[in-house]
């Protein structure tokens, strides 16, 4: 495992956001990882819940000042970066005051989602290709978390699929209990349509459940770690049509046996050449 590099990317990384499964798993995955040499680079929203003084998040002039167009408008990219204490890994931060400035996720103070989740997660896929690519940084491996990373690998096989920091990248497509079923607005196509990606992949994303969304991206991925044995029967019938590595990470206490997760990512990775 040592050498390999490692992109993690999720809609919520311990301990910047701590109340759920899927921020805790990030953080652990990336710490098995990194306590064996490997180089993680971990990126998550800044959203408005997280406190930029308490977690000391700076500004990265040299990755900021690009303008990513989200269906004819610029927004502009800014990156902070903020360093998990006693770990020596840095997180990466997608920020942009129209999208992330709110002091919420996903949904507002009514409990109903946000409209723009769909221009939301766009921009966090677009956001951090265009941050890789200044870094100057080549992937082994990217694990995407949830259903709002799941355009990454959308977006790394179409719209970016000319940029070769990414040729040989595996994606692993992580599948947990903290599921979202309730749709993103359907002008998510219409994104997709202005970013020019083939009509194929538009036509998959005309229902934008959580369900559908996690299911394009297994379609582009090379494997996926299973976080539950409550896998939705949608995502159970898509996987039993796909050769997929599978990394079963399913019923571990994250809190009582650490030491039996970071077994389990050090066996799924460690011996693996990405290349294959």
């Amino acid at each position: 495992m040592k050498g390999k590099n490692f992109l993690i990317a999720s809609s919520g990384i311990y301990p910047y956001i701590n109340n759920s499964d899927t921020a805790n798993l990030a953080y652990k995955i990336a710490r098995s990882a990194n306590s064996k040499g490997s180089q993680i680079r971990m990126f998550m929203p800044r959203f408005g819940v997280v406190n930029e003084r308490k977690h000391q998040l700076h500004e990265v002039i040299r990755l900021s000042g690009v303008n990513i167009v989200i269906n004819d408008d610029d927004m502009p990219l800014i990156i902070k970066v903020a360093s998990i204490p006693k770990e020596r890994m840095q997180v990466y931060f997608i920020d942009n005051d129209e999208f992330f400035k709110r002091k919420f996720v996903f949904t507002g103070e009514d409990d109903e989602l946000f409209e723009d989740n769909d221009s939301r997660a766009v921009f966090f896929a677009k956001g951090i290709v265009e941050t890789v690519k200044k870094l100057k940084w080549r992937p082994d491996y990217i694990l995407v978390f949830d259903w709002f990373t799941s355009l990454l690998p959308l977006y790394i096989k179409t719209y970016y699929k000319n940029e070769p920091l990414f040729h040989d990248a595996k994606t692993y497509v992580v599948i947990t209990d903290e599921t979202f079923k309730t749709p993103m607005s359907n002008d998510l196509k219409d994104k997709l349509i202005f970013d020019e990606l083939p009509q194929e992949f538009i036509d998959k994303y005309q229902e934008p459940t959580e369900i559908n969304l996690i299911k394009n991206a297994i379609d582009l991925a090379d494997g996926v770690i299973l976080r539950t044995t409550n896998i939705p029967e949608d995502i159970a019938r898509h996987l039993e049509d796909k050769d997929l590595d599978v990394v079963d990470l399913s019923g571990i206490d994250l809190e009582e046996n650490e030491a039996e997760l970071k077994a389990k990512v050090i066996e799924a990775f460690g011996e693996k050449s990405p290349s294959n």
